[in-house]
């Protein structure tokens, strides 16, 4: 896709990787529409951008519903969907707040499912788009204390690759995107529970993982979408565990060649 002059919507786009694929679809000539629950910063940022910002707390249902009318009555249609909005939880199961586990899957995995449903059929009566979701190599892999994040980046992963069989023959192309530890405040964030920690610096020694900066993924997100790649994967040295959580999506999906995707 030619990014010059279409529009893009990037969800918690107020810090971290949002904000860095704020800067590089804008370098790319799209317009930017930004969605986060930081009023002010997301405010500057438009701003500074030449883009239009949007609040919403995506563990909300309510303030989800509606999201993607409202952003296009406002300035436009929407070509490009970026599911990034995610929250961490580093902490035993039974230890974390009452309402953490609702919240995590709620912003993690419903509110992305839940704008591609209201982007989808706005985009096929346009003649195409393109949703790009974060997820996390930690669909693949889980340390202790991230069971909560890892089930709904798991779940997000899952429903990137159904919504790709869902879509087939359509013009629609969706990239999945998998990180490994990104240096943003998240990040620091998980590290501040021990046994999560103690299980990132294991596979730090072991060189199985490494640190990425944010803007490497956004120039990879940004060119993923240029060129209708289904996945991005980074580090590459975390690809073969995503990869092979990926092979009986695959398989099925060429098992089912032929087999119409869509109700006539």
């Amino acid at each position: 896709m030619q990014l010059d002059g279409k529009r893009v919507v990037i969800t918690g786009a107020s810090r971290g990787i949002g904000e860095s694929m704020a800067h590089a679809f804008a370098a790319a000539g799209a317009r930017v529409a930004l969605v986060a629950r930081s009023k002010d910063a997301i405010e500057r940022l438009a701003e500074e951008l030449g883009g239009s910002a949007y609040y919403a707390d995506l563990s909300d249902p309510a303030q989800v519903s509606g999201l993607i009318e409202r952003i296009e009555t406002d300035g436009g249609q929407v070509d490009v969907l970026v599911n990034n909005a995610g929250l961490e939880s580093s902490a035993g199961l039974c230890d974390a707040p009452d309402d953490e586990l609702r919240r995590v899957i709620e912003v993690n995995l419903v509110a992305p499912a839940e704008l591609c449903r209201q982007a989808i059929p706005r985009m096929l009566g346009r003649g195409g788009g393109h949703i790009v979701n974060v997820s996390s190599c930690a669909s693949a892999v889980v340390f202790p204390g991230l069971v909560s994040y890892s089930a709904s980046k798991a779940g997000l992963s899952h429903f990137t690759a159904g919504l790709r069989v869902d879509l087939r023959g359509l013009p629609i192309d969706t990239t999945l995107v998998e990180l490994g530890p990104i240096p943003t405040d998240m990040l620091a964030k998980a590290k501040n529970y021990v046994p999560t920690d103690r299980s990132f610096r294991r596979y730090y020694r072991t060189h199985l993982t490494v640190d990425v900066p944010r803007e490497t993924v956004a120039r990879k997100v940004v060119e993923a979408v240029q060129k209708n790649r289904k996945h991005v994967r980074v580090p590459k040295r975390n690809a073969p565990f995503a990869m092979m959580v990926e092979i009986p999506r695959r398989t099925s999906e060429i098992l089912l060649t032929g087999v119409p995707h869509q109700a006539k």
